[in-house]
């Protein structure tokens, strides 16, 4: 039984299978791929683009989904052997058997607290269900974002064909509170694995990714001949860059701290993408997995220009994540 749990697990093949057959089922849309089929939605997290676009493609292919908003209303208890004497009034081992006796895969969207980050770097929702559903899982995002970057990977390659040897500026920006890391992990472990070289561009050492995802990225790029680099230094991240892709996130080292404690200072707003910083580039086209405050991660000129990519990303989400379920559950 296959999942999607994160790109890190398929090889760079598998990768462009998923990303061939999106590409056709956006020039047709609608089969019956999933005819019969029950896709449980577990979204313990809001979503606008994730919710819209899976139960769109769930019906595209003929199947039927359930939405399940576990949001502040279903504590889950993931620890095993856990005394459940507290809020949590079910625990995962029941939850994902019972649901997996009434759909034919199930799709998780749960992010991490950002209390302890020791714990929550294993994943342990998502790692829960995998270890107790008997079906397949679908990661909707967690401390990664595998389906957000197959349609970032996807509108690259419809840009700039071959994205062997391009040059993929991954640039961190202002947000004023602290964000989930998912998208930047899963950027890095996409493009290197499609042979991309990577420059991460954040503003000190703190805000370098988990390690883990560091040298995944650092794997996955020698592979190709490749490397990952950071800076610090704007000009040297966006000089030649094919591609500049923008994410704000959060400091590991400032995880468990009040939040007040975690604010991003307002002296790093000039980390924010600009026609400046785009002139450095090798015609760059640019990014954003959404939602985005304009004029604060990248100004309107930028987002609205001809290079931006971030509406026909947005739009792949809904190919690639028909892509993957035809992969995985698809007559």
């Amino acid at each position: 039984m296959r999942h999607f749990l994160t790109t890190e697990d398929w090889s760079q093949a598998e990768l462009q299978a998923l990303l061939d057959d999106a590409r056709a089922l956006k020039q047709s849309p609608q089969n019956e791929r999933l005819r019969g089929r029950r896709c449980a939605l577990l979204f313990f997290n809001p979503s606008l683009r994730t919710r819209t676009s899976f139960q769109v493609g769930i019906a595209d292919l003929g199947g039927h989904s359930v939405v399940l908003d576990a949001a502040g209303t279903w504590p889950l208890e993931v620890e095993p052997g856990a005394v459940m004497d507290g809020e949590a009034e079910e625990h995962v081992a029941e939850a994902a058997r019972v649901l997996s006796t009434y759909v034919d895969l199930i799709a998780i969207r749960a992010f991490p607290k950002f209390e302890n980050w020791s714990r929550e770097r294993e994943d342990p929702i998502l790692a829960g269900f995998v270890k107790h559903a008997t079906v397949p899982i679908i990661n909707m995002e967690t401390i990664v974002h595998p389906c957000q970057e197959l349609a970032m990977l996807m509108a690259l390659q419809e840009r700039h064909g071959d994205l062997a040897g391009k040059k993929l500026c991954l640039t961190w920006t202002y947000h004023p509170k602290p964000l989930n890391t998912a998208v930047a992990n899963s950027a890095l472990l996409a493009a290197t694995k499609m042979g991309m070289d990577v420059t991460l561009l954040c503003p000190s050492k703190e805000y370098i990714l988990d390690e883990k995802f560091m040298r995944a990225g650092e794997r996955f790029a020698a592979e190709h001949g490749r490397g990952v680099t950071v800076t610090h230094d704007i000009a040297e991240a966006y000089e030649g860059a094919d591609a500049v892709y923008a994410k704000s996130w959060g400091r590991l080292d400032q995880i468990g701290l009040p939040m007040a404690d975690r604010m991003t200072p307002e002296n790093l707003k000039y980390f924010i993408v600009d026609e400046e910083k785009m002139a450095l580039t090798n015609d760059a086209t640019f990014s954003h997995c959404l939602p985005m405050r304009r004029n604060i991660k990248a100004t309107d000129a930028v987002v609205d220009g001809p290079n931006s990519l971030i509406i026909q990303e947005a739009e792949n989400r809904l190919h690639v994540q028909k892509a993957v379920l035809s992969a995985l559950i698809g007559r």
